[in-house]
């Protein structure tokens, strides 16, 4: 990379941490819409002058060190925003449900398997921190656990839906989100439609509940939550990106783009649709597990499926298959909503708008997934 491209690189990379911190911040109206235009234009001026698709290239083709952004960018906002309890809560919500939307990249963006049921997998990874934190299980564990129980119910479903296609196998996860969500209201055991009260994280001993204090510095605990959830999402983002560029994410790509080509060529479609749909489950579980401690509590009304048509939007306005497009459509389907509350239901008429623009104009998305480069090295 050129001097001249690592500076657009980082003052890109610089200005949209600073629309993203604008955006959490800001509690006038005026200023959040000002915020988002200020971030259309600049994708806009950007994809116009090119300088976009440089971006994006080198988004991709750098090193694991690029990750490093994302870590780097949500401290950055997070130490900004230290005492402000509500908009560190929305920091750490987008960054959990960004989490979750990586493994829907994972099973629709990379795999083309469709799931309309991210919202009761997620709901999986949250009751299975409700019960195991009540025995006393490390946080750190029930993460794992919550993954992992989404990802062996995962596999069970995948089943019916490998002898599907298209809306039928839509239909399929559709009604699992809607068995799971009447499964958990009545179900006693389970707290029925009154819910569960989790137990909130710990790292080594030390509560994430309990607020920072360094001198005369106080902060938000929430800020704990931000931290623990950007760790967790650098590390299963930098995953799935050297997933993407394997040989694995070759044959995903094979099998979402052609699956009776890739049968053709060898390529086992159902092996690897159940890899993706598994694999996606148990991040997307791993996401629900955090979503929960960091609430304290959760009961059915939290995984439905209005839950699932969002963090699908998410993935499909941001660009499908474009893991750095998650957040910024994370903030923009979480936040921006959220943020204009006092125009009332108008919020939800504005966001629909958008969505179809966005869908008419872009329909690859705000941030489509760059090409697969194939290079050949030529000995010299």
């Amino acid at each position: 990379m050129t001097t001249r491209n690592m500076i657009q690189f980082l003052s890109i990379a610089t200005l949209a941490i600073v629309l993203a911190g604008t955006i959490l911040m800001a509690e006038s109206q005026w200023l959040v819409a000002g915020a988002a235009v200020a971030a259309a234009a600049l994708a806009a001026a950007l994809s116009r002058l090119g300088i976009g698709r440089g971006f994006a290239a080198t988004l991709n083709e750098s090193g694991a060190w690029v990750v490093l952004l994302i870590p780097l960018g949500g401290l950055a906002v997070g130490l900004a925003l230290h005492a402000e309890h509500f908009p560190l809560m929305m920091l750490a919500t987008v960054l959990i449900y960004s989490l979750a939307c990586i493994g829907l990249t994972i099973q629709f963006g990379y795999a083309g398997v469709i799931n309309f049921a991210g919202a009761a997998f997620f709901g999986i990874g949250g009751y299975t921190a409700a019960v195991l934190g009540g025995w006393g299980v490390p946080s750190l564990l029930i993460l794992l656990a919550g993954g992992a129980a989404a990802a062996v119910i995962g596999a069970v479903l995948i089943l019916p839906v490998l002898r599907t296609r298209g809306h039928y196998a839509a239909l399929i996860t559709i009604a699992f989100g809607l068995l799971f969500r009447s499964f958990l209201e009545v179900n006693p055991t389970l707290g029925g439609p009154q819910g569960l009260k989790v137990e909130g994280a710990s790292i080594a001993g030390q509560s994430l509940a309990s607020s920072i204090e360094v001198g005369a510095l106080q902060a938000s605990f929430y800020l704990n939550y931000v931290l623990f959830a950007l760790a967790v999402f650098a590390v299963f983002f930098l995953l799935a990106r050297n997933l993407e560029k394997s040989w694995i994410g070759i044959n995903f790509d094979a099998v979402r783009e052609d699956p009776i080509g890739a049968a053709a060529f060898g390529i086992n479609v159902a092996y690897w649709r159940i890899m993706a749909f598994v694999v996606g489950n148990f991040v997307i579980g791993v996401a629900g597990a955090l979503f929960a401690m960091m609430q304290n509590f959760i009961a059915p009304s939290n995984f439905t499926f209005s839950d699932s048509l969002i963090m699908l939007s998410i993935i499909v306005l941001g660009g499908l298959g474009n893991l750095w497009a998650i957040i910024p459509a994370a903030i923009l389907v979480v936040v921006i909503p959220e943020k204009l509350q006092e125009i009332g239901e108008f919020r939800i008429l504005a966001f629909a708008v958008l969505v179809v623009l966005v869908l008419r104009f872009r329909p690859s998305g705000l941030f489509p997934r760059a090409l697969r480069q194939f290079r050949r090295e030529v000995a010299q």
